[in-house]
């Protein structure tokens, strides 16, 4: 009995030692990161992140009612898009839900999260030490189910996915260039001209893109060069004999931020009914994840 009471002690003063080794491991640079977490919500703007933001804003009407604080309204879209949760479960300490999704409406048609994403990536490659602007582009695509909304779909053979396809362009940093969302039945291969394409018009310094052997071909690779001027370059696997996961060169990072968007629960299934407010919530959850890099910069150079 008394053997078995001090070997009980021991394991309670190994515990008790664990427990102030994980105590010590808290230090500032843990502070700084976990700073992000608000009175309210983890989702909400910080003041630097904010003031990366209010500039790209649209200015007010100067006539009619006074508007709902642009900053209370990004709370809520980032809310929605790290939840998941539908207009109506909207939480009754943000803006009514109709105010939030007008303005969500309004600011997808007047193209506002593409010119946003497109600063804070400038941004933050300049922070990293490169050229505002890529030279390199690195494409891949996500397939995602699709509900009852209704709107485009299609089925992904390969994937044995029903719904749509998310079709995204990287730097050599996984920040985003561009983004199309497709029917799932659209071929890798077919939506790489339109893709590369816009990312021309974006980005016409680049030159050269790296994508994975679904686009493989002489005619798509033809057709990506005539319609962008963009040389594809394909990373074949070389893995198919080797067990385990090995990474790939260049392609790892477009499956890295395609694993970044798996963070909004927003999402993980397409509930629109529209294509464009498909891509609009894609750019919304980039410009959280960016402001949020761009955010803890700001704070370290201060």
């Amino acid at each position: 009995m008394i053997s078995r009471l001090t070997g009980l002690v021991r394991l309670d003063s190994l515990a008790l030692q664990q427990d102030k080794r994980f105590a010590m491991a808290w230090n500032e640079t843990d502070r700084e990161k976990y700073a992000v977490i608000r009175e309210r919500y983890a989702s909400d703007l910080s003041d630097e992140e904010y003031a990366l933001i209010q500039p790209l804003l649209p200015e007010p009407k100067p006539l009619g009612r006074k508007p709902t604080d642009a900053r209370l309204i990004l709370n809520a879209l980032f809310y929605m898009v790290r939840c998941g949760c539908p207009w109506r479960y909207l939480p009754t300490d943000f803006p009514p839900f109709t105010t939030v999704q007008n303005r969500f409406y309004a600011w997808r048609d007047s193209g506002l999260w593409e010119q946003i994403v497109a600063v804070l990536v400038m941004t933050i490659r300049e922070a990293a030490g490169k050229s505002a602007v890529p030279s390199v582009a690195i494409v891949d695509s996500q397939s995602v189910k699709t509900t009852e909304a209704g709107g485009p779909a299609g089925y992904d053979a390969g994937k044995k996915v029903k719904g749509r396809k998310r079709h995204i362009a990287v730097d050599t940093l996984g920040l985003p260039i561009k983004c199309h969302v497709t029917p799932a039945d659209v071929q890798d291969r077919d939506a790489l001209p339109d893709l590369l394409k816009a990312v021309s018009r974006k980005s016409p310094w680049i030159k050269l893109a790296f994508v994975d052997g679904g686009y493989a071909g002489d005619e798509t690779r033809r057709a990506a060069f005539e319609a962008s001027r963009i040389q594809v370059s394909v990373v074949k696997r070389s893995d198919r004999a080797v067990k385990g996961f090995v990474v790939l060169p260049k392609r790892w990072i477009v499956e890295r931020t395609l694993g970044w968007l798996n963070r909004s629960r927003r999402l993980a299934k397409d509930f629109e009914t529209l294509t464009e407010s498909s891509r609009a919530w894609v750019m919304l959850a980039l410009g959280f994840l960016l402001l949020r890099r761009a955010g803890r910069q700001c704070q370290a150079t201060a």
